[in-house]
């Protein structure tokens, strides 16, 4: 029988569809296996104030599809369990190279037993409201990163849509969501942390400059982070929206903090262009780090993607209740 049947009147989903979708996520739990018996349209019908058109539509659905056989003069029986694997949405903000690795991480630690569907958001909630629409109930697990243009007012009642027990954060943390386990990055805290490791490194420059494109979706806590080590430390700082801005107001001895890939390959020209050595007269760090980064030497501030898909696929295997910050360091490769 049903364990749970999800008809949510306000759910975007025609009824109908809800049914189909509950009835395969019983099947893909264990809750119901080939042989057992479903209710009877008249049943269900009194049971969840449907319509017998609304269940006869689901059944015929079902039917089609090879989950359920009618057996006459007996009723409706689980025909198979072949989505017995775990099925898992994950939803993410962009994607990236660094979302690739943590995409790609998840895969590998989840294995066979496990299909993994990706979708993304874009930062809007109202892509979020029409994923969730086609697809809850047919995934045991939602991952997600929470990460959006629009106020908490507006995407916490979204996320809520989601059982607790099938919501895991990844990226960021919400205090709205305790029941639910979360492997996420404290920006704020982590530039300010590992700035401080490194206190001397980064003292021998008389400013520091962070280069915080406004239109890059970019958290505001990195600024926050920045700025609050800067004014601990007692020196010299400026925010800039553009490379172009901070480099004409380049000065000796300055140190330029970048995010995005563009801006670092425009400090790193306007360092051979003036023949400046980086890591002396100029500094440059960037965030996240590449083979590429890598390869040109260039130090950085990351935060360990592989081993935030790896925790991830972990926390959702074990049914483990954590809230768990990722691994975030620098790697000083003698640019700053």
């Amino acid at each position: 029988m049903l364990k749970v049947l999800r008809v949510n009147e306000k759910d975007k989903v025609p009824k109908y569809r809800q049914i189909v979708n509950s009835v395969i996520d019983n099947i893909a739990r264990g809750y119901m296996k080939t042989g057992d018996q479903l209710m009877s349209i008249t049943e269900m019908s009194i049971e969840y104030l449907l319509s017998r058109d609304t269940v006869e539509k689901a059944y015929r659905e079902l039917k089609k599809r090879g989950y359920i056989e009618a057996v006459h003069g007996k009723g409706f029986f689980v025909k198979s369990n072949r989505d017995s694997k775990n099925r898992v949405l994950l939803i993410m903000n962009k994607m990236s190279s660094y979302k690739k690795i943590i995409y790609e991480a998840i895969i590998k630690e989840l294995g066979d037993d496990f299909v993994v569907d990706l979708q993304i958001h874009n930062y809007s909630v109202e892509a979020l409201d029409d994923i969730l629409s086609r697809n809850l109930g047919k995934y045991n697990h939602y991952l997600i990163m929470p990460h959006f243009l629009e106020t908490k007012e507006e995407y916490l009642p979204v996320l809520h849509r989601i059982p607790k027990y099938e919501l895991i954060f990844l990226d960021k943390y919400l205090p709205e969501f305790p029941e639910s386990p979360v492997i996420y990055q404290d920006f704020e805290k982590d530039i300010f942390e590992v700035f401080e490791e490194n206190l001397e490194k980064i003292k021998k420059y008389e400013k520091l400059c962070l280069i915080f494109p406004q239109d890059g979706n970019y958290p505001e806590e990195i600024r926050n982070g920045f700025s609050a080590f800067c004014a601990y430390n007692s020196i010299k700082q400026q925010t800039f929206s553009s490379s172009l801005e901070a480099l004409e107001s380049y000065t000796d001895n300055s140190m330029f903090v970048v995010i995005e890939e563009a801006d670092l390959a425009d400090v790193i020209k306007f360092a051979r262009n003036n023949h400046l050595s980086l890591g002396k007269k100029i500094g440059v760090i960037s965030f996240n780090d590449t083979k590429l980064k890598e390869v040109l030497e260039i130090t950085v501030i990351t935060t360990d993607f592989n081993a935030m898909g790896t925790r991830a696929a972990q926390i959702l295997k074990n049914k483990e209740q954590v809230i768990e910050k990722n691994p975030f360091y620098l790697i000083d490769r003698g640019s700053a």
